[in-house]
């Protein structure tokens, strides 16, 4: 028997939906939303009832309904700090969603579309690995001011699924391994896998960590809290620098690899090596992630969609393979990872966990 699961990934101006019988894609839709109806919505919470009408509408004009499903899940969100793993939905995580006291995110609304759309049929809705997945060690919370620790917020759904891929190749379990895995997009984590659990990684929602693409990572904090205190900028300008215009938007007008690239072979020295101060940081990352597994590396994984920039790759190789085996795996399927998820459930190779 076959399972057929539909996945759903809601994002800021798009929902994807996507249809998978086992592990066999069958179906995949980007349904865009217009910017400006996304925008009459005060809260994300809000958008909720449009979302969900989008997704039935594109699933009647396909030829799969809703009541054909065996299971649905989606896109976790800003969550409380949980384990990994996939988790069953269930009335208390919707009630958190609602409420969103960690902050607003378009993925918030994956496990309330999810369990709208499967109580139709009575069937279970579940999540896989949020952006919220916390399994850091206590010693890597603490920073050298009492009143901010450290959080875990990062790519896990990508990190943990290219976890189970790293393993394959290994011949492994990924609870057996030691692994470095670095998440590179347009934002970047490196995540310290230690037997199953990613326990120390950069928040980089936060834009902790290496700079990226869009986002400054981490910078001095002199000259950082005398320019808040300035009164030249707003909070807002200060968040803009940080997430959104920093990293290497800000050095080059652009966050466009394609473009980055394109520069650099028409022999574009800044480009070439801004494009190089990155991995610089980047390479650091993960020779600190070293230093959590105590250089016990059984590989280092590079993912993302920056992972197919072979200039990228062999910038972080100099100066990385010194640790241990690199693995490349380019790309995030996020579809693919929450389908495998629910599957996993499905066919009893894992147990969901309830959301408490």
């Amino acid at each position: 028997m076959k399972y057929r699961i539909l996945a759903i990934n809601p994002g800021s101006t798009s929902t994807k939906i996507a249809i998978y019988e086992d592990q066999e894609l069958v179906f995949k839709k980007s349904i865009k939303h217009s910017s400006d109806i996304i925008s009459s919505f005060s809260k994300i919470i809000d958008q909720f009832a449009f979302r969900k009408e989008a997704i039935i509408h594109a699933l009647e004009e396909s030829s799969y309904s809703i009541d054909s499903f065996d299971a649905i899940v989606g896109r976790g969100g800003l969550l409380k700090p949980i384990q990994g793993g996939t988790y069953l939905v269930n009335d208390e995580m919707i009630d958190y969603m609602r409420q969103a006291p960690r902050g607003e995110h378009a993925s918030n609304l994956g496990c309330v579309i999810a369990k709208e759309l499967a109580n139709i049929n009575h069937k279970p809705a579940f999540i896989v690995d949020p952006v919220a997945v916390d399994e850091m060690d206590d010693i890597a919370r603490f920073t050298g001011m009492p009143s901010i620790k450290r959080q875990s917020l990062f790519h896990a759904l990508n990190q943990k699924a290219t976890g189970l891929k790293a393993a394959e190749i290994l011949g492994k379990k990924y609870t057996e391994l030691d692994l470095i895995i670095a998440h590179l997009g347009g934002g970047i984590s490196v995540g310290a896998h230690h037997l199953g659990r990613v326990i120390d990684v950069n928040n980089a929602l936060d834009g902790d960590g290496p700079m990226s693409p869009e986002r400054s990572g981490s910078v001095p904090l002199g000259p950082l809290y005398k320019m808040a205190l300035s009164g030249k900028y707003t909070l807002k300008d200060i968040q803009r620098m940080n997430y959104g215009n920093g990293g290497m938007v800000a050095y080059l007008g652009t966050n466009d690899g394609f473009e980055i690239e394109k520069r650099i072979q028409n022999g574009d020295k800044e480009a070439k090596f801004i494009l190089e101060v990155m991995c610089y940081q980047i390479s650091k990352e993960i020779g600190s992630a070293a230093t959590v597994l105590k250089g016990n590396v059984d590989a280092i994984v590079l993912t993302g969609g920056l992972a197919y920039d072979k200039l990228i790759i062999d910038f972080i190789k100099e100066r990385t393979s010194f640790l241990g085996k690199i693995i490349v795996l380019p790309g995030e399927d996020e579809m693919e990872a929450l389908a495998f998820g629910a599957l996993r459930v499905l066919n009893g190779d894992e147990t969901a966990k309830e959301y408490l």
